[in-house]
This record gives C-alpha cells, sequence and structure tokens, in this order.
C-alpha cells in the first residue's frame, strides 16, 4: 500500500490534443502505475470552477463512500453525489501514458489545449490555463488566516 504524504506534488503546464487527450507528465507516471495499477478517476471539483479532480481509483473509492453515506434528502449533499459520484468515470492510460477526458468534463471546466496539472497529495488536480492563473494570483490577506495557519512555519 503507498504512502498518503507527499504522493502527488507539483504543476506541470501541459497540452491537451484536439482528441481530448493528455500525456501524463513523466514525473507522475509512476506514481500513478504503482498507486493504482493505471486505474485513476476523474470527477469534477465541487469547490471550484476550471477545475477536475483525478484520484487514485483505492483513494477514490474512500472518497465515493464517505460521499454516497450522506443523505441524498438534503440538497448540499445531493449537489455533492452529483458532481463527484455521478460525473466520476475511471481512466486508463494508454501506452503511451495518454488519458482521454470525456468532452463533457472538459467542457464543464473550460479545458482547452492548455491546462495545468497540479499534484496535491492523494489525488491530481486539473486546472483550466486560466482558472489556475486566477487562483495562483489571488492573494491569501490577512482576514483570510485563521487560528490553525498561524501555526504553520511557512
Amino acid at each position: 500500500m503507498w504512502e498518503k504524504v507527499d504522493m502527488f506534488q507539483g504543476e506541470t503546464a501541459i497540452s491537451i490534443d484536439d482528441k481530448g487527450r493528455l500525456a501524463i507528465p513523466t514525473a507522475f507516471r509512476d506514481l500513478v502505475a504503482g498507486a493504482c495499477n493505471n486505474r485513476l478517476v476523474l470527477t469534477y471539483n465541487p469547490y471550484e470552477p476550471g477545475c477536475l479532480w483525478l484520484y487514485p481509483e483505492s483513494e477514490w473509492q474512500k472518497v465515493r463512500d464517505q460521499v454516497i453515506a450522506l443523505p441524498s434528502a438534503k440538497k448540499v449533499y445531493r449537489s455533492l453525489q452529483l458532481k463527484l459520484v455521478g460525473a466520476a468515470t475511471f481512466l486508463e492510460p494508454d501506452s503511451s501514458a495518454r488519458i482521454l477526458l470525456p468532452s463533457s468534463h472538459r467542457h464543464a471546466a473550460g479545458l482547452e489545449k492548455r491546462a495545468v496539472l497540479v499534484g496535491m497529495g492523494v489525488k491530481l488536480e486539473l486546472w483550466s490555463e486560466q482558472a489556475h492563473l486566477a487562483q495562483i494570483r489571488q492573494s491569501i490577506v490577512e482576514d483570510d488566516v485563521t487560528d490553525a495557519m498561524l501555526d504553520l512555519r511557512l
């Protein structure tokens, strides 16, 4: 079993071809092959527009089970279930380490030719270039800082 800590980290600018495929960056290929036997799950980021999430299958199963366990009678839970579980699709890299992104996911996230793949520990985030740039350019201001953040030694 793989360790969660520091599994995926770093960001890489990537291209998406005309068929909607992207090549998994070399830095992540061994992790994808070893951590999940080349099985990934793609779904929407329910919190930020312009971003999709890619989970190793084993990590996805934990997330899926938690989300499905929420009572669907509450509108916010139903929305989370729809965006995460309802939209989830399995992907396997081909022999060239490319994955095919469904057009529905690409269009919903505004992914075009250029994107950014970001390693975030147990998952990868696939950002449209514009949405990623907007996120990076946002500053964390003093009013946003929480008590937990004050203890960080950055």
